[in-house]
């Protein structure tokens, strides 16, 4: 296993981190038991970075698997979900709970989770940068940090507005120019802080059900991979980035994903494999509805729509499954997204966005077809049955905060 230090604090991460996000499931449920052989059979071959949230529903999980030593073996990483937090004694609440989750009296790296403009100005209001600070101070979190799903302007306020130890942010080949993308990776690493890479394989898009061309396009290479390791390789081409996170609910996944990690050394993929990559990159681009860049220059809409989400997950749309893809839609834009509802039938036809648009997009032509396609019975039922839980959570929340005073 390798290991990639942080400038700011000296860690030492490894380069593959396990991502607790998609757990394996058995009969709807998750797999306790296989879990957790699989957190500790990655932490026993040299994983040392446990990502997962409270959104994720796992973290009790996730200390079961840290018991008998394993503790001591890792750092953990989890979020406080902007959408669970409605004042600061909410704050208080969650992270108590957290504490109790891990069986522990401290986290390690502890993260505002999946910030966009709405969510970051919610979480200033709130006073969140304060709470880190007192956290800190009492010894009960050792890093700081973010993790990160908007344009490349709000990362840069937001790493400039606090003093961060680390961010997530998602980074692949595909999304090398969306969200924070190239720009923000290089300006948090020029800052000196970590950086986590998230969705290195596109949630598993650039995995599974990989297109004939560009099956075609990877048999050229001299040197015979798989999509997967392309992916995660091309990631760790990248020396600013410290760790990169795989949510591995297999243990061939885990096993292949160990064996990158062991030689997956910055800058080592030649001219040629680039280039390859690079073709790769523009033949799955050929074969999307919206050539959308997710530049964010269309943004903010006078009506709320997140336009680069809509595009985003409107993209993804064959790769990620029709009903997959509308449940993210659904909550991601009609609950998480932060404030009101972001859905592209918001759009009012105003055409500011067509105006900014570098791509020359029919933005609003667009947005009628994400509208048709990705909206429905899901976008009315889903939200407020998700609005009811979360309700309901932060209610449990308080209930098992007091009981750890």
């Amino acid at each position: 296993m390798l290991y990639r230090k942080i400038e700011k604090t000296g860690d030492e991460l490894s380069v593959l981190g396990f991502g607790a996000m998609r757990l394996p499931s058995k009969n709807g449920r998750t797999d306790e038991n296989r879990a957790i052989k699989q957190i500790r059979y990655a932490i026993d071959h040299g994983i040392n970075y446990i990502d997962t949230s409270k959104a994720y529903m796992n973290e009790p999980l996730v200390g079961k698997a840290l018991r008998n030593g394993y503790r001591e073996k890792v750092k953990i990483a989890t979020k406080l979900p902007p959408w669970y937090v409605n004042k600061y004694e909410d704050m208080e609440n969650i992270f108590e709970v957290q504490l109790e989750n891990f069986n522990t009296d401290q986290i390690d790296y502890y993260m505002l989770h999946g910030l966009n403009r709405n969510k970051w100005k919610k979480m200033q209001k709130l006073a969140s940068l304060e709470f880190l600070d007192n956290l800190k101070s009492q010894g009960r979190i050792i890093n700081a940090g973010f993790s990160f799903h908007a344009d490349k302007e709000t990362f840069k306020e937001i790493i400039n507005s606090y003093d961060w130890d680390f961010c997530m942010i998602q980074f692949n080949y595909l999304d090398e120019q969306k969200q924070a993308g190239i720009e923000g990776l290089k300006y948090a690493a020029d800052k000196g802080l970590g950086i986590i890479v998230m969705e290195p394989l596109q949630g598993g898009n650039l995995a599974k059900n990989i297109p004939p061309e560009v099956e075609a396009l990877w048999n050229q290479a001299k040197i015979k991979r798989t999509p997967a390791e392309w992916a995660l390789r091309w990631v760790l081409n990248h020396p600013e980035v410290t760790c990169v996170l795989s949510g591995m609910n297999e243990e061939a996944h885990i096993k292949e994903n160990l064996h990158i990690a062991d030689d997956a050394l910055p800058n080592s993929l030649t001219p040629e494999e680039l280039e390859l990559i690079g073709l790769v990159k523009d033949k799955y681009r050929e074969q999307m509805k919206i050539k959308c860049t997710g530049c964010g220059y269309c943004m903010p809409c006078p009506n709320g729509v997140d336009i680069p989400l809509c595009f985003e997950i409107y993209d993804n749309k064959e790769s990620m499954g029709k009903i997959q893809s509308q449940l993210f839609y659904a909550v991601g834009l009609g609950v998480i997204h932060g404030g009101q509802p972001a859905f592209a039938s918001k759009c009012i036809k105003c055409g500011k966005c067509e105006k900014q648009c570098p791509q020359e997009l029919p933005i609003m032509e667009l947005l009628d077809d994400a509208s048709n396609n990705m909206e429905g019975i899901l976008t009315k039922v889903v939200p407020p049955i998700y609005k009811s839980f979360l309700h309901f959570d932060r209610f449990n929340t308080r209930r098992k905060a007091r009981k750890t005073e």
